[in-house]
């Protein structure tokens, strides 16, 4: 019964479209409706305000990260070895993706999945986001860069905590992410994922 509540309230957390709300709060279009039509920070850095997009991404970030902090102090388990924390971050990036308050139009997750994965484990996160740095220094592709952290954080979390729940949760949402950036790695088969500070023809 309690495991249901969190995933549910985790998952609703997660619905919360920061991207939408924090443009119409700033008068700025509807993300869902320009661009890549993605409700999160990059699409809503195409409008040109910077402040929008940085508000984005931390509350996308905050709110898996909050979802995995409120079931720690609620369950006193430990996301290392408990499954609730574990859970609750999952269900706040699904929560993101497929938003129940928002048509179940989400965004690709990559900010929450961040947030998720620092809440869970410092380490884990931390790891994840150096992969992340390290291929957007070098091939300048947001999009190249989330796929391959994705695919790491598996690797991290089983070498930081082996058969633990939270190594299958970390492979959920990496194959969730993947999945959301299928249309992405088509592009990047065919060479024709533009990078950043790449002029639009």
């Amino acid at each position: 019964m309690q495991t249901g509540l969190i995933a549910i309230a985790a998952y609703c957390l997660g619905s919360i479209s920061f991207a939408v709300l924090i443009s119409k709060a700033m008068r700025l279009p509807d993300p869902r409706s320009y661009g890549s039509n993605n409700p999160g920070a990059t699409n809503v850095l195409r409008t040109g305000n910077k402040l929008a997009a940085a508000l984005t991404l931390f509350g996308d970030a905050g709110k898996g990260a909050l979802a995995v902090g409120l079931t720690v102090l609620y369950t006193g388990e430990s996301p290392a070895s408990g499954f609730d924390a574990p859970l609750a971050g999952a269900m706040a990036f699904l929560g993101h993706l497929y938003p129940v308050f928002h048509g179940f139009k989400g965004g690709k997750g990559v900010a929450t999945a961040a947030g998720v994965l620092l809440a869970l484990n410092p380490y884990l996160g931390l790891g994840a986001l150096a992969t992340f740095g390290i291929i957007v220094i070098f091939f300048r592709m947001i999009s190249l860069a989330s796929v391959i952290a994705a695919v790491f954080a598996v690797f991290w979390a089983w070498s930081l905590f082996g058969l633990a729940p939270i190594t299958p949760v970390v492979g959920a949402i990496a194959l969730l992410l993947i999945w959301r950036h299928r249309e992405n790695i088509l592009r990047l088969v065919r060479g024709t994922e533009p990078r950043l500070g790449a002029k639009k023809t």
